[in-house]
């Protein structure tokens, strides 16, 4: 890997080039809901209009989070419980506690 693409983390998930474009745009749309707020803040947007859209960039983030939980479930989870690697259920609850905040 290049300097400039480390990650962070150790672990590596290896995705379909469909799961990887579904994600992604799914990403971008996202990207583009926090544009238009930005922007309806810049623009002096009634308040609750904001708050809806706000609401649907919320939504939007935990449909994504939910099929990559289900993904990571299916694939990451399933691997490491068939491997022995029962640590990933400590992993895999304290994951889900973190998006239940």
């Amino acid at each position: 890997m290049t300097e400039s693409k480390k990650c962070c983390c150790e672990k590596h998930t290896a995705r379909s080039e469909e799961q990887k474009k579904r994600l992604l745009n799914r990403l971008k749309r996202i990207e583009g809901q926090v544009r238009g707020l930005e922007s309806m803040i810049e623009n002096d947007t009634y308040c609750n209009d904001i708050l809806i859209q706000s609401a649907a960039v919320n939504a939007a983030l935990n449909s994504f989070n939910k099929e990559l939980l289900n993904a990571h479930i299916h694939t990451c989870v399933a691997r490491d419980i068939r491997a022995g690697k029962d640590e990933v259920i400590d992993e895999l609850s304290a994951t889900i506690q973190k998006l239940m905040r």
